[in-house]
């Protein structure tokens, strides 16, 4: 009774979320709250084990605020149980435990949590005071539990008789322990690129470095997914995506085999022939690591994010599926079941909720409508403008930029630096990340092109630029150097791709005017880990069409990043960086207005002018929207709050986002 009263109550939560609030005078406006208009279910880790009830149950943890640990009945889809991780934001990381603890490790805060029958969740803190991320959990004797973290790259131990055990930083190279499994008092755990596979003992903690797979290149690989199974060890080398999945002899002490076109995130425990299951190639597999043989299911799992958030063994009790299942969760919240006996598969959509989703991108369509894009679980919905109510929601990537040119919305998305082109006059259909068995029309959001081979991994920058559309990126962990690319719709190919146009600077944010592109950079990276070269940010100019930079100089002293350039009506160049708004002169290539904000040195913050009346519109440091009058350089707030994301629309009303939620500010001139 409890349980069902807590679901109604997050059922109520999130209509109400979803609904308008009245609106509230502000400085010189209205500001009405629209809501959340992204929401969706994001499942990171997960495992399959004993649940409150006893049987085996799917658990896996979602994304929201707070994360979520959910317990799903794989003969059902049902969600039997749910409990939050207070303070958690999301979990790559959950395992079992022979004892039947269910433990959590999350990213954001690095705290580990604890579920067992008797006691509930329990938040266990931070294993290791100088660790923000867990990012894998691999259960070991007893209720004893292993984990990797970032950005220190360490290992620990926990054991709830004797708590924390730190086995130190595995390698001074690495800052990631991306991936655990444990077997017979042998701890292994895989790193970031170059990637590196270490073998611990448990006991006495000593740390041997394993060698690398013959011919592999793994600069730019990570050990991605580490699991042992029947005195194997199977680790898939590469990123997010299909990889070639290594599998290491034990006993032997070798590399004995290598399968390509591997997904992640799990291998399932063997049958009771030694046979291992995971996806490859999009089918779900079996493989029995003695034999070398595989063995094909009939079981798709498609799209572009085809891996498995927890994978195991479950007795269903229903027709076709006798003994024990194959059972599964994949990221939406879509469960698939296999039974090796009759050959019976399904797929079943589970009662897990979605959570509101953090709006990274805001801007107005070619049609009108507002678009907004989100963080990690992605996201993609289409308001209308008027009444501030989602007409259009899908799943879609992380979304870093969003911008109108020439009828069609253009998004820039995370990873790979992608660039999509969506046509609202045409039905949506994104085989990537709603794929279906049926054929659909031609995608929509289209893809053109990526910048994976140069490294890249954030388009922060997108404008329109005359017949063309620019983008500027930031790129992967251990790279400085960002893109400036420039894509023709007419010829549907790159006019101009570019790394290092500012030296190890990134490209986050860009402004068109007469033929010229202008940039503002950033010392970072796309990962924080990555550290920087230069002192401060960079403005530069490029020719469009002679594909040459023109100049190039730092407007604000000491900032570490320019994200944000507008033009007002009077062809003048306004940038914010750090707590300061600087106006360009850009013929003479010199700053002629400064106002300051506060003394900040950020890397946050969003500008862009209205035409409507005229003024510079802006979030600053996550604290507040602004006015900035450019030609008096008056300023006022508009409203206090966490605001990171902000867009004029063409009515003249601004929108911006603090968190999930979205806000429309009505300037009262209107």
């Amino acid at each position: 009774m409890v349980l069902i009263k807590r679901v109604l109550l997050a059922g109520m939560t999130a209509l109400s979320l979803l609904a308008p609030a009245a609106p509230a005078d502000a400085a010189g406006g209205r500001v009405t709250d629209l809501g959340v208009p992204l929401q969706d279910v994001l499942l990171l880790g997960g495992t399959v084990a004993p649940g409150p009830d006893g049987p085996p149950v799917l658990w896996s943890a979602s994304s929201g605020s707070p994360a979520r640990l959910n317990a799903v009945d794989p003969a059902t889809g049902a969600e039997v149980a749910w409990f939050d991780l207070p303070g958690a934001a999301g979990a790559w990381a959950v395992d079992a435990t022979p004892d039947g603890s269910v433990y959590a490790g999350t990213y954001g805060d690095g705290h580990l949590y604890r579920w067992t029958r008797e006691s509930g969740v329990t938040d266990l803190g931070r294993p290791l005071p100088s660790e923000n991320f867990i990012w894998t959990v691999a259960g070991g004797q007893g209720a004893t539990v292993y984990g990797g973290t970032s950005p220190g790259g360490r290992l620990f131990g926990y054991d709830p008789a004797t708590g924390v055990r730190d086995y130190g930083k595995l390698s001074a190279a690495h800052s990631y322990v991306r991936s655990v499994a444990y077997a017979d008092g042998k701890i292994y755990a895989g790193t970031e690129n170059p990637a590196a596979l270490f073998e611990v003992d448990a006991a006495d903690g000593t740390v041997k470095q394993l060698p690398t797979p013959p011919g592999l290149d793994v600069k730019d690989s990570w050990a991605y997914d580490v699991n042992v199974a029947e005195g194997y060890v199977f680790v898939r080398f590469g990123g997010a995506f299909p990889g070639p999945l290594h599998v290491w002899d034990i006993a032997a002490g070798q590399w004995v085999d290598a399968l390509d076109s591997a997904h992640g995130l799990d291998v399932s425990p063997p049958d009771e022939q030694g046979k291992v299951y995971f996806v490859k190639a999009g089918e779900l597999i079996g493989y029995d690591p003695r034999t070398r043989a595989v063995t094909p299911t009939g079981v798709p799992v498609t799209g572009r994010v085809a891996n498995t958030r927890g994978i195991g063994w479950a007795e269903l009790g229903l027709p076709d599926y006798p003994g024990k299942s194959l059972v599964g969760v994949l990221w939406r919240g879509l469960m698939f079941r296999y039974n090796p006996q009759t050959g019976a598969k399904s797929f079943v959509q589970t009662g897990i909720k979605g959570e509101p989703i953090d709006i990274t991108a805001i801007a107005g369509g070619p049609d009108g409508r507002v678009y907004t894009g989100g963080f990690l679980n992605g996201g993609f919905a289409a308001l209308d403008p008027e009444t501030g109510e989602v007409r259009e929601f899908h799943t879609f990537s992380q979304t870093e930029a969003m911008t109108t040119h020439r009828g069609k919305l253009y998004v820039g998305a995370y990873p790979e630096a992608r660039l999509y082109a969506y046509d609202p006059e045409l039905p949506w259909h994104s085989p990537e990340y709603s794929p279906s068995p049926e054929p659909g029309p031609v995608p929509n959001p289209a893809r053109l092109f990526d910048l994976a081979a140069d490294k890249q991994i954030r388009p922060r920058a997108l404008t329109s630029a005359g017949r063309y559309v620019a983008a500027g990126t930031m790129p992967d962990l251990g790279q400085l150097g960002g893109v400036l690319a420039i894509w023709d719709p007419a010829t549907g190919t790159l006019k101009h791709s570019r790394r290092d146009v500012v030296k190890d600077q990134s490209i986050v944010s860009l402004a068109y005017r007469d033929g010229v592109l202008y940039g503002g950079t950033s010392i970072y990276s796309g990962q924080s880990a990555t550290p920087p070269t230069q002192p401060e940010a960079k403005l530069f100019a490029w020719s469009v069409k002679e594909d040459r930079l023109l100049w190039e100089f730092v407007p604000a002293p000491g900032k570490p990043a320019i994200p944000a350039l507008t033009f007002d009506d009077r062809g003048r160049l306004w940038g914010i960086a750090g707590g300061e708004v600087f106006g360009v002169n850009v013929a003479a290539r010199e700053v002629v207005s400064r106002v300051t904000l506060s003394a900040g040195a950020g890397a946050s913050g969003q500008l862009a002018f209205n035409p409507e009346d005229k003024l510079l519109y802006g979030a600053h440091a996550g604290t507040e929207v602004f006015t900035v009058s450019p030609r008096t350089g008056a300023k006022a707030v508009l409203k206090r709050g966490p605001v990171h994301h902000l867009a004029v629309h063409r009515s003249g009303d601004v929108y911006f986002s603090e968190g999930p939620k979205l806000f429309r500010y009505q300037p009262l001139t209107r």
